[in-house]
């Protein structure tokens, strides 16, 4: 994988998300207590042996900044290849990634990568790269498509992509899930190319101003391309909402899903903050429940993902709840499907009560 450039591209789906985030971004967002949504990209990137990794974010974000640091949990801190981070206007209304990667072709073109994997951060999984590249080299096609087939999607991947494909195994059209339903191919938005087709379409994008963001060129053009599959059948979940960042959070609690994603395969790598060891009173009761270090428990907690430095008082109910870092929830407050915002204080003898389709947000 020597011979591939990965780019993760930040110019997600954010709608849905904007009173959680506020001005961070997706891929900054706390998953699994102490993870980034971030995460899961870069290491299944570095798992599959890519050295040069490029992420072109829309907003300047400090909390992904100071995640991503110098890029050494993900092996990354390097002379060569190495992490580069890139800023885009997202208040310019023309201003789009293809613009974004235009400024930076250089980073690209003189990496002197033959091909390159484009992904977006919210997809949660944990994929190795090395077969679908391999495809990718042998089928003849001009992009491969990562797709995760879902025999009953349910609600999970709604405003999605679905591809559809050919009898010839090719992608013949790719279009927006607008409702649940059985059998659907889940586009993962994992794209494999040669570099040279991908700086080929951005500046074609660029000159015949038809194109503003890569994904765009592709759906448009699938007759004069051949567009290729690759199929993941592992776990996957899609971030672009409140109700998939809850429901994904409360996946990661069942046992098997935490086990194919954290140990199974590859490590998940994050950012270590050599934090002590959570605390637990004697009085304390938790139950199915994520806790990251340097926490102090003495209530109850059950089904809960709870981050870095929270503490429960004594007398307070955490029910199937995300409960970010810094938090403090004191004496006898009762707390059931919600999502505490990081460094939340929830005064005492407090009732916090949404549902588990629509979790209060504090």
């Amino acid at each position: 994988m020597k011979d591939c450039i990965g780019i993760i591209n930040l110019d997600e789906k954010e709608d849905y998300l904007k009173e959680l985030i506020g001005s961070n971004t997706i891929s900054a967002m706390p998953i699994a207590g102490r993870y980034r949504i971030i995460d899961f990209i870069l290491s299944n990137l570095t798992n599959s042996g890519v050295e040069c990794i490029g992420i072109f974010t829309k907003r300047k974000s400090y909390s992904l900044m100071k995640h991503l640091s110098n890029g050494r949990p993900w092996d990354l801190h390097r002379k060569h290849d190495a992490l580069k981070v890139f800023n885009y206007s997202e208040y310019d209304p023309v201003y789009d990634d293809i613009h974004s990667f235009i400024e930076n072709i250089e980073f690209i073109k003189y990496s002197r990568k033959e091909y390159i994997i484009i992904s977006p951060s919210y997809m949660i999984c944990n994929i190795n790269y090395r077969e679908a590249l391999e495809k990718h080299k042998t089928s003849g096609d001009d992009i491969t498509v990562i797709y995760k087939n879902e025999d009953n999607s349910s609600n999970k991947f709604i405003k999605c992509e679905e591809i559809i494909i050919d009898d010839n195994g090719k992608v013949k059209s790719i279009k927006t899930i607008l409702e649940g339903r059985g059998s659907t191919n889940v586009n993962m938005e994992m794209y494999i190319m040669k570099t040279s087709l991908f700086i080929d379409i951005i500046r074609g994008s660029i000159t015949t101003g038809l194109y503003k963001k890569v994904k765009e060129y592709i759906v448009d053009n699938l007759e004069n391309l051949n567009v290729g599959i690759f199929e993941f059948k592992g776990y996957l979940s899609c971030i672009n909402s409140l109700e998939s960042y809850f429901n994904t959070n409360k996946e990661i609690l069942n046992v098997k899903i935490n086990r194919e994603l954290f140990y199974e395969n590859n490590p998940i790598y994050t950012k270590q903050k050599d934090e002590s060891p959570t605390y637990y009173s004697k009085e304390s009761k938790v139950n199915n429940s994520i806790i990251a270090n340097g926490s102090y428990i003495e209530g109850k907690v059950e089904n809960c993902i709870i981050g870095r430095k929270v503490k429960i008082a004594k007398g307070a109910i955490v029910k199937n709840s995300i409960v970010m870092e810094n938090c403090i929830v004191q004496n006898n407050t009762i707390i059931n499907n919600a999502i505490l915002n990081s460094g939340n204080i929830v005064v005492e003898n407090n009732v916090i009560n949404g549902s588990s389709d629509y979790p209060t947000i504090i």
